[in-house]
């Protein structure tokens, strides 16, 4: 197996990808040596799926890991196991809990030369480096809140690539696969473009043969390259979230001339529906709970719906069907609908059921303008920015209807029949960007679907509370993406792949 190291891990997207790729005999391509990842849950996670793989029989987890999605064994009564606990200790082994930067250098320079020392038994045989350092410093959101912060040019965020960069001229791997944000293409940093600054570093090596930088979806030579040509639009892919990033695929120079040149093969577009449509309805709840209640919740929707109307102009179109009383929140692990056929990736029968599929609690303010917005977006097939709202449903914000008034579209509807918009962090915080698009259940998406639309297989747990584990979905790189890259690295490295 071609060893891969991790950095900047997450809750481990290009882990997964590159993880599950396997030869024409079956046996694994890739196994991931080292992961490095500063977020404690997000390790937790890692550790987990890492002792699955460890785990694998016959291309399927142990029963027990089942019983655990399925509440039937606590978390500590599944890591006692025998079998799980051992796996567990080799894979903390594996992972690892650290901020990389200069300080860390010597203590995670040991760590990846002890896994690349016990993994290649010829120093000279071929690894791959994946990652996507912190991408908040280049992100376009992220520059428009600090447009005014004098400590923005000082975010150690924004040199966080030098990490990266170290342990490329340091230990020199075959192949890199490095992700971050389109904004990068944009950034500057003391009136210096980014992107340039890091192409150029990327390419040239003080003490070694440097490495060309390839595009993973144009079919041409480096040389010819522009900086655009770097980005992978995700719902080209078979991903059903247009999510737009700057993907590098770096061949060290050395290695380049023999090694031709492949592209991501596109495929037909993935909506919002064939990807959580078949999931178990939920309702949301109301914050604060004294004042939830089926009563109260069902008098809130037929609001919203009246508001609706009245946009429309009376329409009394059907637009969603009827729902029975004492529709449910969903939880941890949820007991399926019958349902439709979906992508062999996503799906997994020896669950039985759904886990993470749990619908927030919101204020009565918010779910009416969820329950407008949804059922008016089924009519005109769009979402409403923040002025098209009727006066009883528009925030009462300082700064809302200001020409300058930022985020206009921060109230945003995901349609069923497009892929989803990018799926950030920033959903850990509320659901008011990720509205679900059924308005007879009045609320934001879970984290199920959220990973859902990551490409995140149903069987893959999220360690930690709900709101961390939204975070790590929206921080995480798409893992039937990651799959696609890994195939083609494969490929690069004499490797015959089964898609």
């Amino acid at each position: 197996m071609i060893p891969v190291v991790d950095l900047f891990a997450g809750p481990g997207g290009l882990n997964e990808g590159f993880s599950s790729v396997q030869d024409d005999g079956g046996n694994p391509v890739f196994k991931t040596v080292a992961s490095f990842e500063m977020d404690k849950t997000a390790c937790e996670t890692l550790v987990l799926r890492t002792a699955l793989r460890i785990m694998r029989r016959d291309g399927e987890f142990p029963k027990d890991y089942y019983r655990f999605l399925q509440d039937i064994l606590t978390w500590d009564e599944f890591a006692a196991l025998p079998a799980v606990h051992d796996a567990l200790a080799v894979a903390r082994s594996e992972v690892h809990q650290i901020e990389l930067g200069p300080k860390t250098r010597p203590e995670s320079d040991a760590l990846i030369r002890k896994a690349l020392r016990s993994h290649l038994t010829d120093s000279s045989a071929p690894w791959v480096l994946t990652g996507g350092p912190p991408c908040q410093a280049y992100s376009l959101a992220g520059r428009s809140r600090r447009t005014n912060d004098e400590s923005f040019e000082d975010d150690k965020k924004h040199f966080l690539f030098r990490e990266y960069l170290h342990i490329l001229r340091k230990f020199q791997p075959a192949i890199f696969v490095m992700e971050n944000v389109k904004g990068l293409l944009s950034s500057t940093h003391g009136g210096r473009g980014m992107f340039g600054r890091i192409l150029s570093d990327l390419s040239m090596s003080s003490n070694g043969p440097g490495y060309e930088i390839r595009s993973l979806v144009v079919p041409s030579g480096a040389e010819s390259v522009r900086p655009e040509d770097f980005i992978i639009r995700t719902e080209r892919f078979g991903i059903p979230q247009r999510r737009h990033r700057v993907i590098l695929l770096g061949v060290r120079k050395d290695l380049a001339p023999g090694i031709r040149h492949w592209v991501l093969a596109p495929s037909d577009e993935m909506s919002l529906r064939s990807a959580i449509g078949d999931l178990p309805k939920l309702r949301s709840g109301i914050s604060p709970k004294r004042e939830d209640g089926w009563d109260s919740w069902a008098a809130l929707r037929d609001e919203a719906h009246r508001f609706a109307a009245q946009e429309l102009g009376g329409s009394t179109r059907a637009l969603d069907g009827p729902l029975a009383k004492g529709l449910g929140f969903g939880g941890e692990y949820v007991a399926p609908d019958p349902t439709t056929a979906y992508q062999h990736w996503i799906l997994d029968p020896n669950i039985g059921g759904v886990t993470l599929h749990e619908a927030r609690t919101h204020m009565n303010t918010d779910l009416l303008r969820y329950g407008f917005l949804s059922r008016v977006a089924d009519v005109r097939g769009r979402t409403y920015k923040l002025e098209e709202l009727p006066p009883d449903l528009t925030p009462a914000h300082k700064n809302v209807g200001r020409p300058d008034t930022p985020f206009t579209d921060r109230f945003r509807v995901q349609l069923w029949d497009a892929p989803s918009t990018t799926i950030v962090s920033h959903i850990s915080k509320d659901g008011h960007y990720y509205i679900h698009p059924d308005s007879t259940q009045m609320r934001s998406l879970t984290v199920r679907e959220a990973a859902r639309l990551q490409s995140f297989p149903d069987n893959y747990m999220f360690m930690g509370s709900r709101t961390q584990q939204y975070h790590q979905v929206g921080n995480a790189v798409p893992p039937l993406l990651a799959r696609q890259i890994a195939t083609i690295v494969g490929g690069l490295l004499d490797v015959d792949t089964v898609g």
